[in-house]
């Protein structure tokens, strides 16, 4: 008798043997347990050494059709078209989730034929988002996500790759899901687009750790006063980056993508992790300079468990007839005042505009760059014709190689 776990070829022939003269026991007797015991320990064998394999995808699919008698044109509710259902029953295009959800419910194909994975399911849908919105050619271009054949039709399965590099849903902000990100958001953003942006900047947060922890404590007056000080240097924008890294909060350059209309924007991630990042939509020092400390002002005092992101679209700040929402309105004076201090501001709104030597003292003065005081008298006067040669045009996307390799 055979009582132990089948290990060999031989115990496994002689279960069989045992097996087959025990056929006939009787219910309820030595015989008949002796019978189920070797039955289940040569099926335990069996799965081991002797796996049954899985059906392939589209022989299940033709299986099915001959079952019920279904021409291809009855498959195009689940496929999408007479010339998909051709190309996927002759294996010219794969299958996509969508279409082997669709197999599924319609003609009772199990999923894990379809993904080929014993006891697999399908992912959990996600009803705020629309796979097929997210810019899938301009992210494979830029290497967010493979460049594989059929990218566009197989937009769920990538776009889900890409937020399991970003760490997956639970460590990703809310409100990236539910359309409601706050900011100066632009009425023609796509926010699968800002989500696109934003995931990019969670993934290279994972790629790039930091040592230092965040803490908004540490993120005060002073310390926004210091960062706005590095502009008086011609590497400002690198040291920025490196004293916020210091911070605990990491810096990212990515530019925007397509219907984002985003200059920056910052995130307090589910665990903890402070983000700030930057478009270079406009390669001006000036505008870099208010846009960064425009972001780190919502990180000190406005991202928190209940708010977790804010971008901004600078070009409505010079749109807005009326006072931007609270939280907008105290990012823009704590970035001016970090900049600019209060008592020197006055000194730029008067009716006529500084001469160059003037901007060129007072920003020796505040220990900042020129282009601080030029970009300020601009936005006053709303006028952005006058000044054009001290504002640092085209001086920032240089001095950071990502912006061309994110730009590839």
């Amino acid at each position: 008798m055979v009582n132990r776990l089948i290990k060999t070829e031989a115990d496994y022939e002689q279960a069989l043997s045992r097996i087959e003269a025990l056929m006939d026991a009787e219910p309820g007797t030595p015989e008949a347990d002796e019978l189920e015991l070797l039955a289940t320990l040569v099926e335990m064998y069996e799965d081991v050494h002797y796996p049954v394999n899985m059906p392939d995808p589209i022989d299940a699919i033709r299986f099915r059709m001959e079952q019920a008698g279904l021409r291809q044109q009855d498959l195009v509710p689940y496929i999408g078209s007479r010339s998909k259902v051709s190309e996927v029953l002759n294996r010219k295009r794969p299958l996509t989730l969508s279409m082997m959800r669709g197999l599924h419910r319609g003609l009772g194909i199990p999923a894990e034929v379809l993904l080929q994975e014993t006891g697999a399911e399908f992912p959990k849908s996600m009803p705020d988002i629309q796979w097929d919105r997210f810019p899938v050619t301009e992210m494979a271009k830029r290497g967010w996500i493979p460049g594989i054949k059929g990218f566009r039709e197989k937009a769920e399965e990538l776009i889900r790759y890409f937020i399991d590099q970003a760490g997956g849903l639970d460590a990703l902000p809310q409100p990236l899901l539910r359309q409601s990100v706050q900011g100066r958001v632009n009425a023609k953003t796509d926010s699968h687009a800002v989500f696109a942006w934003c995931l990019r900047l969670v993934v290279l947060a994972n790629e790039y750790p930091l040592e230092t922890s965040f803490s908004k404590e540490r993120l005060t007056k002073s310390v926004l006063r210091d960062i706005a000080r590095l502009s008086y240097f011609q590497d400002g924008p690198l040291l920025a980056k490196e004293y916020l890294n210091k911070q605990g909060i990491h810096f990212f350059v990515v530019p925007h993508l397509p219907k984002t209309y985003l200059d920056g924007g910052a995130m307090l991630l589910p665990n903890g992790r402070a983000i700030v990042g930057m478009t270079l939509r406009y390669d001006r020092e000036d505008n870099f300079w208010f846009c960064l400390l425009h972001e780190l002002a919502h990180l000190a005092r406005h991202l928190s468990p209940d708010c977790r992101i804010i971008i901004d679209d600078m070009d409505l700040r010079k749109q807005e007839k009326t006072s931007p929402d609270s939280i907008e309105k105290e990012a823009d004076a704590l970035a001016s005042d970090a900049l600019i201090p209060k008592k020197y501001q006055e000194e730029l709104s008067t009716d006529m505009v500084p001469s160059r030597a003037k901007i060129l003292s007072l920003a020796d003065k505040l220990k900042v760059s020129p282009v601080i005081v030029a970009g300020r008298v601009r936005f006053i006067r709303n006028n952005y014709s006058i000044l054009k040669n001290i504002v640092g045009q085209g001086h920032i996307r240089h001095l950071f190689p990502e912006y061309r390799q994110e730009s590839c």
